[in-house]
């Protein structure tokens, strides 16, 4: 089958992608046609555009969100249905979701409830499972002194009120614009990180230290939290690796978790996948519910993804860029 798709041929910026005619091969018997409604962008997407994959190829299909229609089945799928709205995070290693049409294993599709928006279900999987897994690093946090590190991007976010319906008492950072927002959502306290002292601040909130700190901004950031943590605390480092415990041994004694949200694909057993997924959907019927908020959305059309994209690039983080599809 063919499809229309913008493809990736050279390390570059959004904009040198180029809109191309596709062969998408034959369905494998574990997968799915995905015919696209809504492609959902993140940040990764043009990070990998700059910066190139060791097994992408000339003429790769960029994107890891989206989600659509299934329009045709593997032989030996039957958990799954013509017609039904599904949602996914992309396998990097293979074409991705810069494409009227994708196909998907499965196993890693999730289905999109009826109180949920195609908006809603192509801005959630990135951003919030990945959330979901940062969560899932640590112990109850119920009544703990918890730090998020920019709560007001996409992942930090959702992370943050999942924090708070686990009932931990929690410090975030985020531009001063949020703060109130973020107040009435149960955040006691909220730290303007531009503020040249705000590692200062932080620590004249929670003298006794953090149980529990998330960095959604890079290792230096997280590396920079780790003296706040108390003694066997928890320091979880979404954007980057910590390669290196930053505190001496034999002190606080504490515990670095990292997060790939992308690495399920090749890393998980069959169990793993279905568990995640599963979540995923019970978690897509919560924000249908409007148990959960996703960020602002702006949208634009297929046509205008690269510039879409690279609007992102520049601009605001803590909006949601959605590529509607059209036929």
């Amino acid at each position: 089958m063919k499809t229309e798709a913008w493809c990736w041929h050279e390390k570059g910026e959004p904009t040198d992608l180029i809109l191309e005619s596709v062969e998408l091969g034959n369905l494998a018997a574990d997968e799915v046609l995905v015919e696209n409604r809504i492609i959902s962008l993140n940040p990764v997407d043009w990070k990998l555009i700059e910066w190139g994959h060791p097994e992408w190829k000339d003429r790769h299909i960029p994107g890891v969100d989206g989600m659509g229609i299934i329009t045709a089945l593997g032989e030996n799928v039957c958990h799954l249905e013509k017609g039904m709205r599904v949602c996914y995070h992309a396998d990097l290693t293979r074409n991705g979701s810069f494409s009227r049409h994708i196909r998907m294993k499965a196993n890693t599709l999730m289905r999109v409830p009826d109180n949920c928006s195609d908006e809603d279900a192509a801005a959630f999987p990135c951003p919030s499972l990945t959330a979901w897994q940062a969560f899932q690093k640590t112990p109850s946090l119920k009544g703990k002194n918890v730090l998020v590190n920019s709560a007001g991007g996409s992942v930090g976010y959702f992370l943050t009120q999942l924090l708070l319906k686990e009932g931990a008492h929690l410090v975030v950072t985020a531009s001063e614009k949020h703060h109130e927002h973020l107040i009435r959502l149960g955040v006691q306290h909220a730290v303007d990180y531009r503020d040249p002292d705000w590692l200062h601040n932080l620590g004249e909130i929670r003298p006794a230290g953090f149980h529990a700190a998330f960095d959604m901004v890079s290792g230096e950031a997280a590396t920079q939290l780790a003296g706040l943590l108390d003694y066997y605390g928890h320091l979880v480092a979404v954007q980057d690796r910590v390669e290196k415990n930053p505190v001496a041994p034999f002190t606080t004694c504490i515990s670095l978790h990292e997060i790939a949200l992308g690495a399920f694909h090749r890393f998980v057993n069959p169990e793993q996948v279905h568990e995640l997924m599963s979540t995923g959907e019970r978690l897509l019927h919560a924000v249908g519910q409007g148990e959960y908020l996703l960020r602002e959305q702006t949208a634009d059309v297929f046509e205008n993804l690269p510039q879409h994209l690279a609007k992102m690039k520049k601009a605001r983080h803590d909006l949601k860029y959605l590529i509607r599809v059209s036929h």
